[in-house]
């Protein structure tokens, strides 16, 4: 092992080739990818704005999702501006510790995003199922806790793995055939044994994940069960509409995690420019649609944002008055 890694450099710099095979139509790809990340900035952007500046909002739940638009916008901000460079103008190139750093970041927003998504589900959990108890047990502090704890057990889980993979020679070549420096496609590159590394990675998204959708599902499943306690049958149905959204994005994210990892892990006879899209819209649809479901089919979040867009509209806006002067012209 030692032999190898005198034997052999690593290379100064990547070359990311975006989506394989598709080459020819990157520029037609950037086009829902670069409407996506709009997107991405403008509802998670909004969302910050909003629950900064109205302080009725400053309660646990509006917190949890003050957290979550923070994650999503620096878990695609690490990808998307180099994969539409890629797509853009053939900016293929990426340092060799640029690469690790959008890696790292990738993988332990994703791992701290989990931790939040768990932390929301458990707050709806207490707000509906245990009413008396939730100001005592989520206070402030302990949300601050709460969020501290994901980011470093993110940061804690990747770690080990960023050692692991950075301590392997890369003498393969440098072209890596992904659209961002996605880790098992680095691996590829490598020109020793990464059994480990392969190993740590499987075994860690698999029980964080596991972990994390289990207790999930616990929550929302006590939270059904007391929604079908309701008399009301249109509170029901307003409820049940609530948690199928909520629970359709985290299937997305949690399903589509481990369906971009194990097509990149195992060999399934699949075109390469598939895996690499699953991938990519892995990257994308979330962060797109977080703040559409948590965030504005929230009543008072959606208030509070036609109130924002009202303001600033309004020096655009003609004067009451001025329609009936109209009227009156003709």
């Amino acid at each position: 092992m030692s032999s190898v890694n005198h034997s052999c450099s690593n290379p100064s710099a990547f070359l990311l080739t975006g989506i394989p095979g598709l080459e020819a139509a990157h520029i037609w790809i950037s086009i829902p990818f670069s409407l996506m990340y709009f997107m991405v900035l403008l509802g998670n952007g909004t969302v910050l704005i909003v629950i900064r500046l109205d302080k009725s909002l400053h309660e646990p739940m509006y917190y949890f999702l003050f957290m979550l638009a923070v994650i999503d916008l620096v878990f695609s901000t690490a990808v998307i501006p180099k994969m539409l460079s890629i797509f853009w103008l053939d900016s293929k190139e990426i340092s060799f510790e640029a690469c690790f750093t959008q890696m790292f970041f990738i993988h332990t927003f994703t791992a701290v995003e989990s931790g939040v998504l768990l932390a929301m589900s458990f707050d709806r959990y207490m707000a509906i199922c245990k009413p008396l108890r939730y100001a005592m047990v989520l206070t402030n502090p302990r949300i601050a806790q709460i969020g501290l704890l994901s980011l470093a057990r993110g940061i804690g889980v990747m770690i080990p793995l960023t050692c692991l993979l950075a301590r392997l020679p890369y003498c393969k070549g440098n072209r890596i055939p992904h659209s961002y420096c996605e880790h098992m496609a680095i691996v590829e590159l490598a020109c020793a044994d990464p059994t480990a590394s392969d190993l740590y990675s499987l075994v860690v998204a698999t029980l964080l994940v596991g972990a994390d959708s289990m207790f999930i599902a616990f929550s929302y499943s006590m939270i059904l069960r007391s929604v079908l306690r309701l008399s009301s049958q249109e509170a029901r149905l307003k409820a049940f509409s609530t948690c199928g959204s909520h629970i359709s994005v985290l299937l997305l994210f949690y399903l589509g995690g481990l369906l971009s990892m194990y097509l990149q892990m195992f060999s399934l006879s699949l075109a390469p420019h598939t895996q690499v899209l699953v991938a990519d819209l892995y990257l994308t649809l979330p962060p797109m649609l977080n703040p559409i479901i948590y965030g504005m089919k929230t009543k008072q979040i959606r208030k509070q944002v036609f109130h924002i867009f009202g303001l600033v509209l309004a020096p655009f806006l003609p004067p009451a008055g001025d329609d009936r002067l109209h009227e009156e012209r003709w």
